[in-house]
């Protein structure tokens, strides 16, 4: 673990997004404003730890504007997301379990970002915590240029079909525009006040 001197952040949000740029430079862009929206309001962003992909762009813009990084990585994946030697604390952990537990007790909220298969993962427990009741944080998806369009239909259709119920969805907030999602979500852990929200 490295560590550095920082102060308290006003907030704590969990990222969750690919360790792949994907093939639109519209993904890597909000990566980076969320990042820096992280930074700029004096938040911390807690993440998977890796240098690669989005996972990277959001840790490094939320460094450059002075937020707060922590990183949680399984050893198995050190080298092959490129551990980012540069977060105040870099935890190395050796299970996937213990990487989700602590990302969960060291968030306030939870935000997913475009990503593949480890992102749906992370972000579905999340949820299916929430809904059993393990934690009470709000949970994000940000539908980027329409990416997650496909899987929200998908759920839908699990409503209409009678294996999910209307509440469930009410526990997930759903946006395209990132400010607004990260401000409602950093407004649902009551804070920081909505004026500062407010500001880019």
């Amino acid at each position: 673990m490295t560590a550095a001197a920082a102060s308290e952040p006003a907030f704590s949000i969990c990222v969750y997004c690919g360790s792949r740029p994907g093939e639109a430079q519209a993904f890597a862009d909000v990566a980076a404003q969320v990042g820096h929206w992280i930074g700029r309001h004096g938040g911390q962003l807690v993440y998977g730890g890796g240098r690669a992909g989005l996972m990277g762009v959001v840790a490094d813009a939320t460094l450059a504007a002075g937020g707060r990084v922590v990183g949680i990585i399984p050893r198995v994946l050190v080298e092959r997301e490129h551990a980012h030697r540069g977060c105040h604390e870099l935890h190395v952990v050796e299970t996937m379990h213990e990487r989700k537990r602590q990302m969960a007790e060291r968030a306030d909220a939870f935000l997913a970002l475009p990503g593949g298969i480890g992102t749906f993962e992370e972000f579905f427990e999340t949820w299916t915590w929430r809904q059993l009741g393990y934690h009470d944080k709000p949970v994000g998806l940000l539908n980027q240029d329409g990416y997650y369009d496909a899987m929200l239909s998908f759920l839908q259709h699990s409503v209409a079909s009678g294996f999910m119920g209307a509440a469930q969805m009410a526990l997930i907030e759903v946006g395209t525009d990132w400010r607004a999602l990260l401000g409602a979500l950093v407004h649902a852990t009551g804070f920081p006040a909505p004026d500062l929200l407010s500001q880019i």
